[in-house]
């Protein structure tokens, strides 16, 4: 990202915050949209490839592109996996933690979305193997859009925004967490503080494992089917 790094600090704060505040914006709102005939699911995909289009361009702008922020080719299998599983580890001990804790200290926070719920979005999971996999290949796209989205745009983003300090890295992680977890419920819930540890975990991971999005992807996307597998 040499592009970006070269411009004063006064100037790279103003087209940081200018390039957030156009993604954040289309983010938000075209979640908000309604479109008619379009399932849960589908109006998911089209707002991260919405988002997508926007990072997109403002990447091209700023002259980044994907593999600067991590979409590449793996240099070794066995670390990409290993990465993989010690990511995927350190979300699931995450949530089990909460799990653990939630009752004594956050006993007034919204339940986690119902049963119901959860069949008017993704439909009746229970025994019906045809719709488990109809719905994962939507499933690990969407998991592929979220980490270029969050971690690989959102969090470089607020990162570069200041400086290239650890503290800037700090709060990266923690702002991109913080915001991945709110737009998963809009507003504070076990689920938007499920999602945002896992949002944790997985910023942690990018930094810690070399700032490949693939052992992000991959860690991404086993979760979900997890939770697809535990509603069958």
């Amino acid at each position: 990202m040499q592009a970006i790094d070269t411009v004063p600090n006064p100037t790279r704060l103003r087209a940081f915050l200018f390039d957030l505040t156009i993604f954040l914006a289309v983010m938000f709102a075209v979640r908000t949209f309604h479109l008619p005939g379009l399932g849960f699911m589908a109006r998911a995909l089209f707002g991260s490839f919405a988002t997508l289009i926007v990072a997109s361009w403002r990447m091209r702008v700023r002259g980044v592109t994907w593999g600067d922020l991590g979409f590449r080719k793996p240099e070794n299998l066995m670390k990409t996996l290993a990465a993989t599983g010690g990511i995927l580890a350190m979300a699931i001990g995450a949530v089990i933690f909460f799990e653990m804790i939630k009752d004594p200290f956050f006993p007034e926070l919204t339940a986690d979305v119902s049963d119901e719920q959860a069949k008017s979005k993704f439909g009746d999971l229970k025994g019906n193997g045809w719709l488990f996999f109809s719905l994962l290949p939507i499933f690990w796209l969407e998991s592929l859009l979220e980490e270029l989205l969050d971690r690989g745009f959102l969090m470089n983003w607020l990162e570069k925004m200041f400086s290239s300090t650890r503290l800037a890295t700090i709060l990266a992680v923690v702002l991109q967490a913080i915001i991945f977890g709110f737009r998963h419920s809009y507003d504070l819930s076990e689920r938007s503080i499920t999602v945002g540890l896992i949002g944790l975990a997985m910023g942690i991971g990018y930094v810690a494992f070399g700032r490949n999005l693939w052992p992000l992807i991959l860690a991404h996307g086993s979760l979900n089917t997890i939770s697809m597998i535990d509603r069958m």
